[in-house]
């Protein structure tokens, strides 16, 4: 099955930039929907960028969308996520998840995505 290991996050301040990263290992022939989930606490977690890896399109939510870059790595198996331009509501866990579609119904649904990592915080203020 699927695996995935996040790398980056931290602190910044607003206006300013991280980056995310998640290695992925495991089956390529499935799971091709790549997404970073934003989550606070109290909240369940919202997607706010996907890709799908066969021809690499890529998918915002407004919140993040003209800020955060999707992006993939064929050769290193990674995902990363170019955060610019924070703001202290994007505070909080991202998480890296693999899923089978992302058609526009699913893209942004928790049960699309069968493999997560652990997580990483980032903090914005």
């Amino acid at each position: 099955h699927v695996q995935l290991v996040e790398s980056g996050g931290g602190s910044a301040q607003p206006g300013g930039s991280l980056r995310l990263s998640c290695v992925r290992s495991g089956p390529s022939n499935r799971n091709k929907c790549m997404a970073w989930f934003h989550q606070t606490p109290g909240r369940e977690r919202q997607g706010v960028a996907a890709i799908w890896t066969d021809n690499g399109n890529t998918y915002y939510d407004d919140s993040v969308r003209a800020r955060f870059t999707i992006s993939q790595d064929v050769a290193e198996n990674t995902i990363n996520l170019q955060m610019d331009d924070l703001r202290p509501e994007d505070t909080g866990m991202y998480y890296c998840a693999a899923g089978d579609t992302c058609a526009p119904s699913f893209r942004w649904t928790i049960r699309n995505y069968n493999a997560w990592d652990q997580g990483t915080q980032v903090t914005v203020s």
